[in-house]
């Protein structure tokens, strides 16, 4: 039987024997105030043939009581709940138990554009040969309940995107912006449980380095929430998870030094956008100059921005920062 791609709106039991083309987990841990919307985004999508496995990664609040509700609404919806493993567990957990060969990762208080998934479905439809696929992110208010209005959006890089790409600035950014197919998960093995921070982007790299295709897509497909409260918003523990994650890959002091002037950048970047603390941008700018000024200033507008942005900043409500750096 040939199954329609694009379904009619209607009772979701319509669903219940169409095979999912892909697969999107969704790990949670105390979401309940932002799960509902993030799960609205993904039942949305004008591609229709998903299924959705969300894991409960042992909340202590309404988290699992939400998703139980949502689940018996839907029935492309699938709970699983665990003891708190970490974020990486709870992906791979989810990954297990997917039927599609094509995995889609979206965080629980993350958005997608309604054309997230036939975007990418596309891509793999028509390179087959490829092992995952990004797209660009819209950067949104932790109140924003769409990717509308976003002031800033995340670029591709202008080539399948290296190992060095990956380990600088990072244009796949979050697991939320993610589409990997199955069989080359499975064949890295998955998340690295071990890690909570940069386990995303760790993931990406041993991708690549291990020869799969990564390409990307040229419209902005995902909302990145920045959430007072998330794992995103410790950049301190962000660069360390960098550093142990750049230690696997790099051991020419020269490029680790330009790689992580291009990090220190993007830090500084974060804490702009996020309304964090002037004083900290500004010591990833003096560390990333310090390290490497040259590769810093790479995309001169971009390093420039970032300069002018961290030494104006103290004189900035915070409130306005953001609405500014956003």
């Amino acid at each position: 039987m040939i199954l329609p791609d694009f379904l009619p709106a209607g009772s979701p039991d319509a669903y219940v024997d169409i095979v999912p083309e892909i697969s999107v987990i969704v790990p949670v841990y105390n979401a309940a105030a932002t799960i509902g919307a993030t799960i609205a985004s993904v039942l949305d999508q004008t591609f229709r043939r998903f299924e959705i496995v969300a894991v409960d990664d042992g909340s202590s609040d309404e988290s699992l009581a939400v998703l139980l509700g949502l689940a018996a609404q839907d029935s492309r919806i699938r709970v699983i709940s665990q003891r708190n493993g970490g974020v990486s567990s709870a992906r791979n957990l989810g990954a297990e138990t997917a039927m599609a060969p094509l995995i889609a990762f979206l965080d629980s208080d993350d958005l997608w554009a309604r054309d997230k998934l036939a975007c990418h479905v596309a891509l793999h439809r028509a390179a087959p040969e490829l092992a995952a696929s990004y797209a660009r992110i819209a950067f949104i208010a932790p109140d924003a309940d769409t990717l509308d209005g976003a002031r800033t959006v995340s670029t591709l890089t202008r080539h399948a995107p290296a190992l060095a790409d990956l380990l600088g600035e990072n244009p796949v950014c979050t697991a939320s912006n993610l589409v990997v197919r199955r069989d080359w998960f499975a064949h890295i093995g998955g998340f690295d449980d071990r890690l909570n921070f940069a386990e995303d982007q760790e993931f990406v790299a041993r991708l690549v380095s291990r020869g799969g295709k990564v390409d990307g897509i040229d419209s902005v497909l995902t909302g990145y929430r920045f959430s007072p409260d998330g794992l995103s918003m410790d950049h301190a523990r962000m660069h360390a998870g960098w550093r142990v994650l750049v230690d696997r890959y790099i051991d020419d002091a020269a490029i680790r030094a330009s790689l992580e002037a291009l990090y220190s950048r993007y830090l500084a970047r974060r804490v702009l956008r996020s309304g964090g603390s002037p004083v900290e941008a500004l010591r990833f700018v003096l560390r990333g100059l310090r390290l490497d000024a040259r590769s810093f200033m790479a995309e001169r507008q971009r390093g420039l921005a970032t300069v002018l942005a961290a030494c104006a900043a103290p004189l900035i409500p915070a409130a306005l920062r953001r609405r500014l750096f956003a």
